[in-house]
C-alpha cells in the first residue's frame, strides 16, 4: 500500500490523503492461495470495507457474497494458487504401499492362499433362541385329605419328546416366548402357615450335547411356580431358577373337602379361567409353530436343496454364478437370512466348498451370500479375505459394483464388534480402500454411510487407545486403511459436507496427535486435511480448532526430513493463514512457529540447492525441495499479512536475509513459482514502514533485483514486482533509482496493458513519482497522459478505485495548471469533461446489471473514493478551460 505522501495530491493548498484502494496500497499483502491484498493503515473508507474482506471468516455455511468475490479478484496480487502435492498413484494395490514405514514382517500381509478348508464349519452353527417346551401342569385334586401325602401334588404328565423340541427351529422360537417367560399358572403366594416338607422331584430334558436341568418341587401345602429355564444351541439348557410344578387349592380350617371341591368345580374362579385359557393359547401356539417347522422342512427340500444340488454338479462358472444369485434370492424372500436360519450349517458347508473353484465373479457372489448368514469369529475373517482379494484386481471393479458388494462391506463395519474383528476389518476396509479411489464407486460409497461409518471408526479407535493408554499395532493398522479411504472419500462435495456436520475435525487431530509416531497415519491423515483445507468451509472448521497448530508444529519438528509429511503440513498452514486472521494469529501465538519454518526453509534451500542440476533442454518438473520452500514462503507471506506478525517479520535479518538469497539466486525461468512467490512475501514485508525494518535498510538492492523481473517475458512476474516497486517508491531514493533506470517509462507503457491490475499496479508508482514536482513531466512521455484517460476510459465503470487512481495523479500532475488545453492537450481534456461528467452522473455511473451485492459495493467505493476526487479535479479543469478559440496573432 501507499502511504499518505505518497498518495498525497496536492494543489490549491488541499493536501487530501488517498483512500480506497490506494489506501489498501499498490503493492498489497499476500494472501489466498493466489495472494490477496490487505491494509495495514485503514482509512475511514477503507474500515468501512473491512466487513467485505476477502480474509473476514464467515459462518462456515455462508456463502461469499458477489461483492467479497469481486473484492477479493480485485484486492488479489496475482491469479497463480499454490497447488496441492502431488500423489502419486501406486501400481499395485496393497494394503501398505512401497512408501510404507512399516516393514514387511511388521504388517499384516496382502496376498495370501485361501481355501475351503479354511473356513471352519463348528462356527457356522446357529445361535438358537430355541427355548424349552413350558410343562403342561393339570394338578389333580386328592381323594381324600386324611394324610399328609394326600396333601402333596401329584407328579406332572412328562413334556413333550425331545425329538419334538429339536424340530422346533431356532429360526421360530421367538413364538415362544410368551409360554417359555412363566405365563403358565401364575404364581401366588401360600400363607406362611401352612408351609409343609418340600419333597423334590428332578427331571433331565437332554437336546445335542445340552442339558437342561428342571427341579420339581412340590409342597403339601403350596407350590410356586418361576421362570423356566432357556435352551440355546451355544449355551445349553441354563438352570437358572427352580420351578415348584403344580399347585393345590388351598383349605381353610374348618371346612369339608368335598364340599370345598365341589364348590369349586361348580363356579371357577377368575384365576382358574385365566389359567385355562393361558393354557389354550400355549397348545394353540405350539401346534402353529410345529406346523411351521413342517412348512419350513417342505420349503428347504423343495426350494434350496435343488438349487445345492446344482451348485455341487455344475462346472459351468456362468451357471453356478446364477444359481448363487438364485440362492441368495430364495433365502431372501423366505427370510432365511442371518444367524437363525435351522439349516445355516448345512448351507454354509456347501458354500465353502465352493471357494476352491477359484473364479472371482462366484467368489463374490459367494461372499455376499456367506456375509448374508451373518458368520462371525475366523469365518468372517476369511470372507473378509475373499472380497480382499478380489478387489487387487481393477478389473473386478465393474464386478464388485454390479454385485453391489458395498452394501455387505458397510454391514460388516457398522453392525460387528471392532475389538473382536479387528483383523477383518482390516481387510474389509482395505477393500473399501481400492474401490473408493474409482470415481464409479464414489457417489454409492457416500450415499451408503460410508463416511459416517469411517468416522465412528477413528472415534471408537481413538476412545479405545485412550482407554488403554497405548497405540495397539492391529488398531494402527486399521487407522491407515480407514483415513485412506477417508482420503479418496473427500473429492466429494458431499463427503465434506458430512464432515462438517458429524465435527469429524477433532476426532481426526486426535488420531493424528495419538499415532504422531506412525507415520503412515500422519501421511493419510495429512493429505485428508490438504484436501479439505482447499475449501472455505472446511478451512473455517480447521481453523476454528485451537489446538491443530500446535499439534502440526510437533509434526514438522518430529518428521523435519520427511519432504511427503513436511509439505503437505505446510500447504495445510498456508490454507489455514490464508483464509483467516484469526488462523495467523493463533499459528504465530505457538512457541518457536516462526523459528520452525526458517529452520525448514534453510534445510530445505540446502537441499534443493544440493540437487542435480538438468539441461535446459529438459522437461524439468518441480523438485519437492523447491516446492517445500513454496509452501514455506507462501506461510510466511500470509502471516505477515497479521498486523502485529509483519512488523517482527520485516525486522528479523534471517527473514529478510533467506527471501533476498532466494530471490537473487533463482531465475524465473527455472523455478518460476518459487520466485514469484518470494517476491510476494517481500512485497507483503515491505509495506512496514518501520524504522527497525531490515527491508526498508536494503531497499535499494531490493529494487536492484527486482528489475530482472521486469526485464522478463513473464507477466506474472512483471505484475509482482511493479507492486513491489509500489511500496518502495514512497521512498525518495527509491524515485531517484526508478528514474535513472528509467523504470518510469516502463510504467507508462505498461498502462497499454488493458489490464487492471497491471494498469493499477503502474497507476500507483507513477502516482508516487508526481508526488515530486521535479518529476511530474514524466508523465509527458511516451503518451503518458493520453494513457492515463484511456485507462479512466476503459476501466472506470467496473472500478472505481482505479479511476480514482488515475483521477490522483492526473490532479497531482495539473497542480499548477493555468490552461487546461496546454496541460493536458485539447483532445484528453475534452475527453476528461465528457467522461468525469458522465461518470459524476449517478444514474449513469451505477446503472449496471449486477446483483444487489454488486450494487451496493460499486457504490461504497464510487461515493467514498472516485467521486470527491473526480468532482474536484472536474471543478479545476472547467475552471482552466474556456471554449473560445484564441486569436491569431496579427502580422504588421
Amino acid at each position: 500500500m501507499l502511504k499518505r505522501s505518497a498518495l498525497t495530491w496536492t494543489g490549491e493548498g488541499a493536501g487530501l490523503a488517498g483512500s480506497g484502494r490506494a489506501a489498501v496500497r499498490v503493492g498489497g499483502c499476500v494472501s489466498e492461495d493466489h495472494f490477496s491484498l490487505k491494509g495495514k493503515m485503514l482509512s475511514s473508507n477503507d474500515q468501512k470495507l473491512e466487513q467485505l474482506d476477502s480474509f473476514y471468516r464467515p459462518p462456515v455455511s455462508k456463502q461469499k457474497t458477489s461483492a467479497e468475490i469481486i473484492n477479493e479478484a480485485r484486492n488479489a496480487l496475482r491469479t497463480v494458487r499454490t497447488q496441492r502435492p502431488f500423489t502419486p498413484r501406486e501400481d499395485q494395490r496393497k494394503l501398505f504401499g512401497p512408501a510404507s514405514s512399516r516393514s514387511p514382517e511388521n504388517r499384516p500381509p496382502s496376498s495370501f492362499s485361501l481355501h475351503a478348508s479354511s473356513f471352519e464349519v463348528t462356527d457356522s452353527k446357529p445361535i438358537s433362541g430355541t427355548r424349552l417346551r413350558p410343562l403342561e401342569l393339570k394338578p389333580k385334586a386328592p381323594g381324600s385329605p386324611s394324610t399328609e401325602e394326600d396333601a402333596c401334588l401329584p407328579i406332572p404328565r412328562a413334556p413333550l419328546d425331545p425329538a419334538k423340541i429339536r424340530k422346533i427351529s431356532g429360526a421360530r422360537a421367538r413364538f415362544y416366548k410368551a409360554a417359555s417367560q412363566g405365563m403358565l399358572l401364575p404364581d401366588r403366594s401360600p400363607p406362611a402357615a401352612h408351609s409343609k416338607t418340600v419333597e423334590e422331584s428332578h427331571k433331565v430334558i437332554s437336546m445335542g450335547n445340552s442339558t437342561a436341568r428342571r427341579n420339581l418341587t412340590a409342597s403339601g401345602a403350596t407350590g410356586h411356580l418361576k421362570t423356566p429355564p432357556l435352551l440355546t444351541c451355544d449355551q445349553g439348557f441354563q438352570n437358572t431358577t427352580e420351578r415348584e410344578v403344580s399347585r393345590l387349592s388351598q383349605l381353610p380350617s374348618g371346612g369339608e373337602p368335598g364340599k370345598r371341591r365341589a364348590r369349586a368345580s361348580s363356579c371357577p374362579s377368575s384365576s382358574d379361567l385365566s389359567r385355562q385359557d393361558t393354557r389354550a393359547a400355549s397348545r394353540a401356539s405350539l401346534q402353529e409353530q410345529e406346523t411351521e417347522i413342517e412348512v419350513d422342512e417342505v420349503f428347504w427340500k423343495t426350494r434350496i436343496v435343488p438349487i445345492l444340488h446344482e451348485l455341487e454338479k455344475e462346472e459351468d462358472i456362468e451357471e453356478m454364478c446364477a444359481a448363487c444369485t438364485q440362492l441368495h434370492r430364495t433365502l431372501e424372500e423366505a427370510r432365511m437370512l442371518g444367524k437363525k436360519f435351522k439349516r445355516r450349517t448345512v448351507l454354509l458347508k456347501a458354500l465353502y466348498k465352493l471357494v476352491d473353484a477359484g473364479s472371482d465373479p462366484l467368489s463374490l457372489k459367494l461372499a455376499k451370500l456367506i456375509l448374508a448368514l451373518k458368520v462371525s469369529g475366523k469365518n468372517l475373517l476369511n470372507v473378509c479375505k475373499l472380497v480382499f482379494k478380489i478387489s487387487r484386481s481393477e478389473k473386478n471393479d465393474a464386478l464388485m459394483q454390479k454385485d453391489n458388494i458395498l452394501e455387505s462391506l458397510l454391514e460388516v463395519l457398522r453392525a460387528e464388534d471392532l475389538q473382536s474383528n479387528t483383523e477383518a476389518f482390516l481387510y474389509c476396509m482395505g477393500a473399501l480402500k481400492f474401490v473408493s479411489g474409482s470415481p464409479g464407486f464414489l457417489t454409492d460409497m457416500v450415499h451408503q454411510g460410508a463416511v459416517e461409518i469411517l468416522v465412528q471408526l477413528i472415534k471408537e479407535m481413538t476412545e479405545d487407545t485412550e482407554k488403554h493408554g497405548a497405540c495397539l499395532p492391529a488398531s494402527g493398522h486399521l487407522l491407515v486403511q480407514t483415513t485412506a479411504t477417508l482420503r479418496n472419500l473427500v473429492d466429494s462435495p458431499l463427503t465434506r459436507s458430512k464432515l462438517l456436520n458429524i465435527g469429524a475435525f477433532p476426532h481426526l487431530c486426535t488420531a493424528l496427535e495419538q499415532h504422531a509416531d506412525d507415520k503412515d497415519v500422519c501421511i493419510n491423515i495429512a493429505r485428508v486435511f490438504s484436501k479439505l483445507t482447499s475449501y472455505r468451509d472446511c478451512c473455517a472448521a480447521l481453523a476454528n480448532y485451537s489446538r491443530c497448530y500446535a499439534l502440526f508444529l510437533s509434526l514438522l519438528n518430529k518428521y523435519q526430513k520427511n519432504q511427503d509429511l513436511v509439505i503437505r503440513i505446510v500447504f495445510i498452514l498456508g490454507n489455514l493463514t490464508a483464509k483467516s486472521n484469526q488462523a495467523r494469529e493463533l499459528f504465530s501465538r505457538e512457541t518457536g512457529s516462526v523459528e520452525t519454518l526458517l529452520t525448514l526453509f534453510q534445510s530445505f534451500y540446502q537441499l534443493e540447492e544440493n540437487s542435480p542440476k538438468q539441461l535446459l533442454s529438459e522437461a524439468r518438473p518441480q523438485a519437492e525441495a523447491e516446492d517445500v520452500l513454496v509452501k514455506l514462503i507462501r506461510v510466511l507471506a500470509n502471516i505477515a499479512i497479521h498486523p502485529r506478525i509483519g512488523p517482527v517479520l520485516a525486522a528479523n535479518p534471517r527473514v529478510v536475509g533467506l527471501l533476498l538469497t532466494t530471490l537473487e539466486s533463482k531465475s524465473l525461468g527455472d523455478c518460476e513459482e518459487l520466485v514469484i512467490n518470494t517476491t510476494a512475501a517481500i512485497n507483503n514485508l515491505s509495506f512496514y514502514q518501520v524504522k527497525s525494518s531490515v527491508l526498508q535498510h536494503r531497499k535499494l538492492d531490493v529494487a536492484e533485483l527486482l528489475l530482472r523481473l521486469l526485464v522478463s517475458n513473464n507477466m506474472d512476474g512483471i505484475l509482482e514486482a511493479v507492486r513491489v516497486f509500489g511500496n518502495l517508491s514512497q521512498d525518495h531514493e527509491v524515485c531517484n533509482f526508478l528514474m535513472q533506470k528509467n523504470v518510469h517509462k516502463f510504467m507508462i507503457a505498461l498502462l497499454e496493458a488493458k489490464h487492471q491490475d497491471i494498469c493499477f499496479s503502474a497507476c500507483g508508482v507513477l502516482l508516487n513519482l508526481t508526488v515530486d514536482k521535479e518529476k511530474r513531466a514524466i508523465l509527458k512521455e511516451g503518451g503518458g497522459i493520453k494513457k492515463l484517460v484511456d485507462c479512466l476510459r476503459d476501466f472506470g465503470p467496473g472500478d472505481w478505485q482505479l479511476a480514482c487512481l488515475v483521477c490522483k495523479t492526473l490532479w497531482n500532475f495539473s497542480e499548477n495548471i493555468t490552461n487546461a488545453s496546454e496541460c493536458f492537450g485539447d483532445d484528453v481534456t475534452n475527453t476528461l469533461l465528457i467522461l468525469l461528467s458522465t461518470f459524476l452522473d449517478e444514474e449513469l455511473a451505477l446503472d449496471g446489471s449486477f446483483d444487489q451485492d454488486l450494487k451496493s459495493y460499486h457504490r461504497l467505493h464510487w461515493e467514498t473514493e472516485f467521486k470527491p476526487v473526480a468532482q474536484r479535479l472536474l471543478k479545476r479543469i472547467q475552471s482552466h478551460h474556456t471554449l473560445l478559440e484564441p486569436l491569431p496573432v496579427p502580422s504588421f
